[in-house]
């Protein structure tokens, strides 16, 4: 699948998420909090604050918020840039206030890591760096530079240089690590909400066809009595209108024409009925009609079947699901994009397992990857060797992921190596290759039970003209 026809959200699309109502609503408690925090420090601990410009820098938030309430509609959702500002604002406002109420001296210093923290999650890279760096800044700014907090007697609160110290070093990693948790956090989870998307949809487009495949088969079959009757009137027409060629040529292309009708709904039924109108085929015919596809893409696929120590000789019947074609297509496609020449795909069943392998003679898989070989990620960037290696490929390196969430739906267990690890047997040819990949079930899980046999569907009745 290419990336039009998913069309993804990336990072900075991601931004727009955010409504402006969202960051109104986190201003006023945020105004709250400190309109409350002033009130006690003053009122009840007796604390000499520069009361004035403390109201003043809430002032300009609460007009601020009165100005985005009045000014912009209910549902604006706010662009990067316009994020950017307002968590600007937020975090310039905040470090004001923390310098006219003692700088580090003051408990609430930590609630810069509020902003930083909101613009990791949401914000582009390149923003959450600006932010970090000015946070940053104004910290290590506080460190000597700020109003003193006084008592009503007037001695001035402040901690011993060393707590000092250690506030600033803490604030500074809190801020690295809550920034680069929740940006990695954030990324996953939408890496991995995407990845389910183009899952489903491409679990959706099988579903499509495989209904398509019974409506073509049904109209297939509902239109041969018609065609047969239109073949009849106009084979007697022909025989009675021997005296007036004109109308016994018409007669004659009527009747040619219902042949070729029923030739082609012949085929189109045949068709839905043997790709996509079964519930249940061989386990060799569901790993061909799979491959299909990559036949005729100059690699070679040979595909090799038999039963297992315990496994008796007649073949498995196995649930003919869109998620275990799906799933296959996607991995034979990755292996014939990389191989040089061949792919193997070995079938083996026993009275408990049934076990698929799909191996090819290319590099194999970049050691360091193999562990998270299926994790939802973008490809950013493709390199040189990559791009001669699959010239054809724009995708965005879903299809892994892709294909395991799809097996692993029907009860398959995946493992990715690569057949010439000395640990592992060797692969179909009796040579070492390249990639390995094996799918295990249980045999219980793929093959139908006696109420879903009987529930099958027969074959198309054939019909005669």
């Amino acid at each position: 699948m290419t990336q039009s026809e998913l069309g993804l959200i990336g990072e900075h699309q991601r931004s727009n998420w955010i409504r402006l109502r969202t960051m109104i609503l986190l201003r006023w408690v945020a105004i709250v909090g400190q309109i409350t925090a002033i009130t006690v420090a003053q009122r009840v601990y007796n604390l000499q604050l520069e009361v004035g410009l403390c109201y003043l820098a809430v002032g300009v938030s609460i007009v601020g918020n009165l100005i985005a309430i009045f000014v912009f509609p209910e549902n604006k959702r706010l662009s990067e840039t316009e994020n950017f500002l307002m968590v600007m604002f937020d975090l310039l406002q905040l470090c004001f206030l923390l310098y006219l109420t003692g700088g580090l001296n003051n408990p609430f210093s930590l609630l810069v890591l509020g902003p930083v923290t909101v613009s990791a999650s949401v914000l582009t890279l390149r923003s959450t760096l600006i932010l970090g760096s000015t946070a940053l800044f104004l910290v290590t700014l506080m460190v000597n530079y700020h109003l003193p907090l006084r008592t009503l007697e007037g001695f001035v609160l402040r901690l011993p240089d060393i707590f000092i110290f250690g506030q600033w070093i803490a604030i500074c990693i809190a801020l690295l690590f809550t920034s680069v948790y929740s940006r990695r956090i954030t990324r996953e989870m939408h890496s991995m909400s995407e990845a389910l998307s183009a899952t489903q949809m491409a679990l959706a487009r099988a579903q499509k066809l495989n209904d398509l495949g019974g409506v073509v088969a049904a109209a297939a079959h509902e239109l041969g009595t018609p065609l047969a009757t239109i073949k009849l009137t106009s084979s007697e027409l022909v025989d009675e209108l021997e005296d007036n060629p004109d109308l016994r040529e018409d007669a004659q292309l009527i009747r040619e024409q219902a042949d070729r009708c029923r030739d082609i709904l012949r085929s189109m039924g045949r068709a839905g009925k043997d790709d996509l109108h079964m519930r249940q085929a061989p386990l060799i015919e569901v790993i061909r009609e799979a491959a299909e596809p990559h036949q005729d893409r100059g690699k070679e696929i040979f595909i090799e079947s038999g039963p297992g120590p315990d496994g008796d000789n007649g073949q498995p019947q196995i649930l003919r699901r869109p998620e275990i074609i799906h799933g296959l297509r996607n991995l034979v496609q990755n292996a014939v994009d990389f191989a040089r020449t061949s792919v193997w795909i070995e079938a083996v069943w026993t009275n408990e397992l049934i076990t698929i392998r799909i191996v090819d003679d290319g590099r194999g898989f970049p050691p360091h990857l193999i562990g998270r070989i299926g994790d939802p990620f973008v490809r950013r960037r493709r390199g040189e060797s990559e791009r001669k290696a699959r010239p054809e490929y724009e995708g965005m390196g879903l299809g892994l992921f892709i294909a395991k969430t799809l097996l692993e739906r029907t009860g398959a267990e995946l493992n990715f190596a690569n057949a010439s690890d000395p640990y592992l047997s060797e692969s179909v040819s009796g040579e070492p290759k390249g990639a390995l990949v094996e799918l295990i079930w249980p045999r219980a899980v793929l093959t139908p039970t006696p109420q879903e046999q009987g529930k099958g569907f027969g074959d198309n009745q054939p019909f005669e003209i």
